[in-house]
Formats: C-alpha cells, structure tokens, sequence
C-alpha cells in the first residue's frame, strides 16, 4: 500500500479531480462562513507581496471580517465554491487580495503556485458553540508502547532513539514515529470514546473521523448549561485522561484557537484521505485517493 509524501502533481490533481466530489458529504456545521477561519500548510513556505515580511508555510484566512467590537460585517467566502477555489490555488486567491500581506502572486515569481501540504478549518465557530474535538494520535500511542517495552536504562534517549530502540520505526510503515498497529489502536480507542460519549454522556450527535495518523472524536450536542466552555473541556479532559484511560491529546479539546483538517482533505505526509468512518474495523488503505499512484 502507498504510505509516503505525495508528491506536488499528486496534490494538484487530488484538488482538483476528486476533492470536489465529496462537498455534499462535509458535515453540516462546515460550511463557507460557519467556521471563523481556513487554515492551510504548505511543504515549503511561499513569499507574501510586502518584501519585508517572512515567507509562509501556514496561513490562517478569516472567513468574515469584522467591526471593533468583533462583530461580523463582510464575509469573505461568498460560498463553498470560494473555499475550494482558496484551496486548489491559495496565492492566486487569497482572500487577503492585494493587501501587502497576501501570498505573492505566482505569476510573478519564479517559485511555483503553492500547494496544500494540508488544509483546516477552525473549531471556532460563528453560527455554534465551539465544536469540540478530541484527538488520538498513533504517535503518542507508539511512544506510551515503546515506554513499557524498552528497559528503564534508556530513560535518557529522546523520542527518535526510543522509537528506534523498541522496533517502530523499523516497523511498517517504515521510518514513521508509529506502526500500522498504533493506528489500528488509534481508531479503535475513537470507537471506545464514541461509546463513552453516547452511553455515559448521553450525546445524541457523535463523530469519528479518520485523520491520516489516528482519529478525532466529535461531540457536537450543544450543552446547554456550559456550550462547552473551556472550563468544561479542562474537566472532560482529565475525566477521559484518567477515568477512562483514553489517550488523549488534552491540548486539543481545549484550546478554542486550534484547527482539525478538514474532512475529506488529502493528508498529504501519508497519502490518505481525511473522512469520517462507521465502524473500529476501517481499513487505513481505503483511505488512499484514486489519483495517487501506487
């Protein structure tokens, strides 16, 4: 199976042929203006048109722009269409425009059009409360396995050595901080945190989605009482850390500036689709776009 960088017309082409394919099936709550931002990373950072500001590899675009006192005024996404148009070519529309802090036009420069080496939209959001996510990363999971399996006379190494000491980074897929199996774990903890939300938390609304190198688990049941504020998710997060043992990246839930890729994005460090899935047994290879070549 393919695990590896995609490459630049592998991007390219994602964006373009098959990307569109799947709007109708983006939840609900994303949409043009819903989200307070995009967000996009690049593998190799891009000028802007004022010389003396630093290239990019990550820029962040308001979805609406706003009043002093933070009120909405003018969006700047007049409909999905516009989002996906930012996403296939981010310097030639940039929202930004002309302003002086835009991406610098590609026509003018000898760099190439810039590519989304991934693309987000932020948990913040102008029409619901914060969404609220909660991250399971295989990376962290290969760390707490190469902790119980390699001796406490390695308790000096860094996280590289450590890897290497207990097998995974020689371990399929070779040369990543995690194995197959940390992944496969990964979701299977999503389902587990899934069930805790709908059985103990009563939620009605539930989400796993499959992020290239592990899951995120959405609760998107509005809590009446708290809208889930960031008090709320300090308490949910030490509830799921240490009441159900559910390797969390803590960080994540509460942090109301943080991004998720969106949804049937390319994850493109590993050539797989970003989606949300139905079921622990989902197999990591569906996930691998029709236009990587294998």
């Amino acid at each position: 199976m393919t695990w590896r960088q995609a490459t630049r017309e592998e991007i390219y082409a994602y964006y373009a042929e098959e990307f569109p394919r799947y709007l109708d099936d983006l939840p609900e709550f994303i949409t043009a203006t819903g989200p307070k931002q995009y967000a996009i990373a690049f593998r190799e950072s891009h000028p802007v048109r004022k010389d003396e500001v630093p290239a990019k590899d990550f820029i962040r675009r308001d979805t609406w722009q706003t009043d002093p006192s933070g009120d909405r005024t003018t969006s700047d996404f007049n409909d999905f269409e516009d989002v996906v148009d930012f996403i296939q070519h981010p310097a030639r529309n940039d929202p930004l425009g002309r302003s002086k802090f835009a991406l610098a036009d590609p026509e003018v420069l000898e760099q190439p059009d810039p590519r989304p080496d991934a693309v987000y939209y932020a948990l913040d959001h102008w029409e619901r409360p914060w969404v609220l996510l909660v991250d399971i990363d295989a990376k962290e999971i290969a760390r707490g396995r190469a902790d119980e399996m390699v001796s406490a006379a390695v308790d000096d190494q860094d996280d590289d050595a450590l890897l290497d000491t207990a097998g995974i980074l020689d371990a399929a897929p070779e040369g990543y901080p995690y194995a197959f199996e940390d992944i496969d774990r990964a979701i299977e903890y999503g389902f587990e945190l899934r069930d805790i939300f709908e059985d103990d938390f009563d939620a009605e609304e539930t989400m796993v989605v499959y992020s290239g190198q592990g899951v995120h688990v959405y609760l998107l049941d509005t809590d009446p009482a708290h809208r889930y504020d960031e008090q709320s998710r300090e308490v949910l997060n030490d509830l799921l850390l240490e009441t159900y043992d559910i390797p969390i990246d803590p960080v994540v839930t509460a942090d109301r500036r943080r991004v998720a890729r969106l949804p049937y994005s390319l994850h493109a460090d590993v050539c797989s689709i970003v989606q949300p899935i139905e079921s622990p047994a989902f197999d990591v290879r569906s996930a691998t776009p029709e236009v990587i070549d294998e």
